[in-house]
């Protein structure tokens, strides 16, 4: 067995110590329930699931200290305004791993955040 070899299985043993599914489940669940703004790059992460590598654990960790870093952040609902708008953010063929569209939205009533 060469040396790259063994170095590629001593980090297989080390990442399969690390809960990475389990922690990017987790960031998919406050995503969708509380946490609009890490949507896409929960996406991204999600992605290696099934394989994760070191370079993988790297942005996951960011993600986790990003929203440490912005817990008293909220989404509020105002009153004062009681219009239904929506905003769409498409970007044709951005992802270079697939060359597909991305396409985001997000939709608002009276100045609160009600689906993205």
């Amino acid at each position: 067995m060469s040396k790259e070899q063994t170095k590629r299985r001593k980090l297989r043993v080390d990442m399969n110590k690390i809960p990475y599914a389990s922690v990017v489940g987790s960031l998919m669940h406050a995503m969708v329930c509380t946490r609009s703004d890490i949507a896409y790059v929960v996406e991204v992460v999600n992605r290696f699931t099934g394989n994760p590598d070191k370079e993988h654990w790297v942005p996951v960790k960011w993600i986790l200290r990003y929203l440490r870093g912005t817990t008293s952040v909220c989404l509020r609902c105002g009153l004062a305004n009681p219009v239904l708008e929506g905003f769409t953010d498409p970007d044709m063929s951005a992802n270079i791993d697939t060359n597909r569209s991305t396409y985001e939205y997000v939709m608002t009533y009276a100045e609160g955040t009600i689906s993205w």
